[in-house]
């Protein structure tokens, strides 16, 4: 039975968690939303007499660079905070990550060339890293085995109101520098609330038990049954970061070339819209989950949704602005199962191995985008067919690939967690 003071112990977790996933997605989906103005900003001081064409085709080659060495810095950062979190304990990562991302952004905020750029968006990438994995198994190891999937529903769903308030900010605010400065002081407050919050009770049992291996990588990939739980957990979520990483992040791009006027999209709003859906997705992915007591048949029927949004983004999405952002915002909705999905996550493996894992995996699904533009450029390459085009195809190819790792994926609800990985 959990008494008065180990559920104020546990909802003062379940907030933290909740809001430093909120800052988390809020720094990290800024450089989406004040891409086009910041490059625009540096690349006009860096080269004043360049073409306004050549700038335009530079902006959006600086986006792909920097959007890819944020991704990879995400996938370091990943395996070191999610080891660490083994290791040291699912605090020390949570105080670690949010140090390092909120430094990185307020510095992001004072750069004048492209090369400081490229570091600093390693660097964020790297701490931003770490937050949501820790956060997620503290929650996770915290809670009853029938409850917690609503401590990661809420965490999730306040978190990725965080884009939603990026993309309003994007609107609001006039110097994108202001943006990058708010991004890291959040963070920097954000570390005064962690005063308080106790480390995991499953993790402290197992913590001083040296014959124990913690945080050992290789774990994962050691029998073919790790190996499968693993590639499957990330692969039915890669179809996530197609749509946000490709589908609403170049929408300004992708909406011109399905016919609509030029700046007549952008990307903040596309943003802001995408996640005000995935916001109440999260919510709704969840709740279905708990309520069907298995987190397959929710994944199943919300991959499926999002396969729905992908043919509606293409066929409809040039009919007007109006239908566009529309159809950003249903897709949006039904790409929201990453509630379940970093539920499923934590739920995977034991303690000894647990904070690596679920630290790694939305790192891993999150840098398929260097992935997807390789794929991207492959059909250009391979077929000769135009962006458009293969902006379709590598969707099919990614989503398709997503029903057979859902098809192989272990179901977790349920699953007592307080064991160890041999």
């Amino acid at each position: 039975m959990i008494t008065s003071n180990s559920s104020k112990s546990i909802n003062k977790i379940v907030i933290v968690a909740a809001l430093g996933y909120f800052v988390d997605i809020y720094d990290l989906l800024l450089f989406g939303v004040e891409r086009v103005d910041s490059l625009n900003s540096i690349l006009s001081e860096q080269f004043p007499n360049l073409h306004p064409s050549f700038k335009k085709s530079l902006n959006d080659q600086y986006g792909k660079l920097l959007l890819n060495w944020q991704m990879f810095g995400m996938l370091l950062g990943g395996v070191f905070w999610g080891i660490l979190g083994d290791k040291k304990g699912r605090l020390s990562v949570l105080f670690g990550s949010i140090l390092v991302y909120s430094i990185a952004n307020i510095l992001n905020g004072l750069i004048h060339s492209t090369d400081a750029y490229i570091v600093l968006r390693f660097v964020s990438g790297f701490g931003l890293a770490g937050e949501l994995g820790a956060g997620i198994t503290l929650v996770s190891e915290s809670m009853s085995k029938e409850k917690r999937g609503y401590g990661t529903m809420i965490v999730a769903t306040i978190g990725v109101f965080g884009a939603v308030v990026a993309g309003f900010m994007g609107d609001v605010i006039t110097n994108w520098r202001y943006s990058f400065f708010i991004g890291g002081g959040m963070g920097l407050a954000l570390l005064v609330l962690r005063i308080g919050v106790f480390e995991s009770g499953m993790y402290d049992a197992i913590k001083k038990e040296d014959h124990i291996k913690k945080g050992n990588i290789l774990q994962l990939f050691s029998n073919i049954n790790s190996l499968k739980k693993y590639l499957c957990v990330i692969f039915v979520t890669v179809p996530v970061w197609y749509v946000m990483g490709t589908l609403v992040l170049f929408s300004p791009e992708l909406s011109e070339m399905m016919g609509l006027p030029e700046k007549s999209v952008t990307a903040g709003r596309s943003i802001m819209y995408a996640y005000a859906g995935i916001t109440i997705g999260d919510i709704f992915s969840g709740l279905i989950s708990q309520l069907l007591k298995s987190r397959k048949k929710s994944l199943a029927l919300f991959l499926s949704l999002t396969t729905l949004g992908v043919v509606l983004y293409f066929i409809y999405g040039g009919k007007s602005v109006a239908v566009f952002y529309s159809i950003v915002t249903f897709i949006g909705f039904a790409t929201g199962y990453w509630a379940v999905f970093i539920s499923t996550a934590s739920e995977l493996f034991g303690t000894n191995i647990r904070a690596t894992a679920t630290t790694t995996a939305p790192n891993f699904v999150r840098a398929s985008t260097i992935f997807i533009t390789f794929l991207l450029n492959l059909v250009i390459a391979v077929l000769d067919v135009d962006k458009l085009m293969a902006t379709k195809i590598t969707g099919a190819i990614i989503i398709s690939i997503g029903f057979i790792a859902l098809f192989f994926l272990e179901e977790t609800f349920g699953k007592d967690l307080n064991y160890v990985e041999k």
